[in-house]
């Protein structure tokens, strides 16, 4: 029961940084903070990587792919996803990252060949419609003042986020997962650093303790904690057995969404959740069905 546990305390860490994200957003600059959680993760785990050691095995023309690989995430998915919760609500961002094993199965038809059956299509169709449904009949609020912007740019960032799934994948067999999150940290360091020079960012004038403690709490638990405990579980379980759990993301971020930033959904906007995750499980059950 181990992997499964920590595949469900994965997907509620990850829904838990939508909550978190939106709160600091709201007393830091999302450059200052994405950076903070990217030196925090790296100061953690270097560390780590050191007393438990890590396989790499470059290759030769390996740094395209790694390039590109931290390049979508956590450069350009933490950009556009900081972006997209300042416009839309942690809920409906939260329900758009069901999208994701839909994108994903995408993209592994489109650059590894995997075909998809009649099923699976279906499902994926059935999905991003219901995605369309949720932002077009959304209502401007306090926590989502332009939800057609927001969660446009959420869904740019699960496509950053298909395109890291299909690079960890192709650099898996020779770069361990403490590797590939260290890739990842060092360059979301080196963007988000740049970032702050540029007349876009502001630093902080206060430190309030609860910022700062979400701010901790991202780099520490989400970036290090969720990836660990989903990386781990992968080893353990079926990847598409573990990639199923995913679905349960936009569930817990419109429990913790309720309870801690008091958000609600319309009537119409449940019909659309209803319609993302209901065309989710039958992509993956066509799927499923074609293996």
């Amino acid at each position: 029961m181990l992997p499964y546990i920590a595949l469900t305390t994965a997907m509620l860490l990850w829904a838990s940084s939508f909550i978190a994200l939106k709160t600091v957003f709201q007393v830091f600059d999302p450059l200052f903070v994405l950076f903070c959680r990217m030196v925090i993760a790296t100061a953690l785990l270097l560390p780590l990587m050191a007393w438990q050691g890590t396989r790499w095995h470059y290759r030769a023309g390996d740094w395209k792919w790694i390039l590109l690989l931290g390049l979508c995430e956590p450069c350009l998915y933490f950009l556009f996803e900081a972006q997209a919760l300042l416009y839309t609500s942690a809920s409906q961002a939260g329900l758009i990252t069901a999208t994701l094993p839909v994108l994903a199965a995408l993209g592994a038809l489109l650059f590894l060949r995997e075909r998809l059956g009649r099923r699976a299509w279906c499902g994926i169709a059935i999905s991003l419609s219901g995605v369309a449904w949720l932002t077009l009949t959304s209502e401007s609020s306090a926590a989502a003042p332009n939800p057609l912007l927001g969660n446009t740019l959420e869904f740019l960032a699960m496509v950053c986020a298909t395109g890291y799934v299909l690079m960890a994948k192709k650099l898996s067999s020779r770069y361990s997962a403490l590797a590939i999150t260290a890739i990842q940290t060092v360059m979301g360091c080196v963007w988000f650093g740049i970032s702050l020079l540029t007349p876009w960012a502001s630093w902080p004038q206060a430190f309030p303790a609860d910022a700062v403690f979400w701010v901790v709490y991202l780099g520490a638990f989400i970036t290090l904690g969720a990836y660990g405990l989903y990386t781990w579980s992968v080893s353990k379980v079926p990847v598409a057995m573990a990639a199923a759990f995913i679905n349960l993301i936009p569930v817990f971020t419109l429990l913790l969404a309720g309870l801690l930033l008091g958000e609600r959904l319309n009537g119409w906007q449940w019909l659309a959740c209803l319609l993302v995750l209901g065309g989710v499980m039958l992509s993956q059950s066509g799927k499923a069905a074609d293996t």
